[in-house]
């Protein structure tokens, strides 16, 4: 595609890898999708796309922000390899050491949550602030934290979808989607939950009483971040905060929860949406790649 300097990154989510290049000014000036099937097939494709938009020695750096459980340590043998109870089929993948071999060139990764973090603090809703939550609500739930310059959790990362929730009080016979706990935050209110209690997300009218449940329980994990890590800024991502009003009922539904203790921002400055859009991880991930070849 170019002879200029590129840089690349992945935002590898459990359904989709978002693949991007941008140039030295930091603009993408390319992205791709790649369905995620089985790893050999996915990140062949992907690894594929890579090599057919670049010259010889223009990419010069990557990046990748994953789903996990995976390995962030770089001082671990198993460093970017994906670990535990991840998706069926992608334990002990190693992302890291498959696209650094299939692109020759070194690869920095991190988590999803903390490559969406990552751009956010450089560029999007939480500039200028000094500690962040990232936290995205898909297929999945996870969350990135950061205070005084790096991210916390280290060397490992935090698994924040599997904290336990109060159930809400029209929730009680609702089963949990998650296979290990019946009462998480992932199990209840990822994308997954509400498409088993109501159908799809997106077709849902904005009246639906699923809403308010979701709302409560996402109140339940701001107030959670907020009373262990007071952060200036916590940004809510993911395929669930796609439906405008839920924003605000999750502002309303954490003042409710928080009963005026504590001095913080407004809940309409401190729970927020990303100021990047859908393109916040894929922008974390190349961040991810420059910041590592420095």
């Amino acid at each position: 595609m170019s002879e200029n300097a590129l840089h690349g990154g992945i935002d590898a989510g459990g359904t989709t890898f978002k693949c991007g290049l941008a140039d030295a000014s930091g603009a993408l000036v390319a992205t791709h999708r790649v369905p995620v099937t089985t790893p050999e097939e996915t990140l062949a494709a992907a690894a594929g796309w890579f090599t057919e938009q670049t010259g010889p020695g223009s990419l010069k750096t990557f990046g990748i922000a994953s789903f996990g459980p995976i390995d962030v340590d770089p001082h671990s043998v198993s460093y970017g390899t994906i670990t535990g109870s991840a998706k069926p089929g992608w334990s002990g993948t190693n992302l890291r050491a498959h696209f650094a071999d299939a692109l020759g060139l070194p690869v920095t990764l991190d988590t999803d949550v903390n490559g969406a973090l990552f751009a956010e603090m450089s560029q999007g809703a939480a500039q200028g602030c000094a500690s962040a939550a990232y936290v995205t609500v898909g297929t999945g739930i996870g969350a990135g934290l950061s205070a005084n310059g790096g991210f916390l959790g280290r060397p490992s990362h935090p698994e924040f979808g599997h904290i336990a929730l109060r159930r809400h009080t029209g929730d009680g016979d609702f089963k949990s989607v998650c296979r290990f706990h019946d009462d998480c935050l992932e199990g209840l209110a990822s994308v997954r939950a509400i498409r088993a209690r109501a159908g799809a997300p997106e077709d849902l009218p904005a009246a639906h009483p699923v809403w308010d449940i979701a709302a409560d329980y996402l109140a339940q994990a701001a107030r959670a971040l907020t009373l262990t890590f007071r952060p200036e800024r916590i940004i809510l991502g993911g395929g669930l905060m796609l439906a405008p009003h839920l924003i605000s009922r999750i502002r309303q539904s954490f003042d409710q929860q928080m009963g005026g203790y504590l001095e913080h921002a407004p809940s309409s400055e401190l729970i927020t949406t990303p100021g990047l859009g859908d393109n916040a991880g894929l922008i974390g991930a190349i961040l991810l790649g420059q910041q590592g070849a420095q």
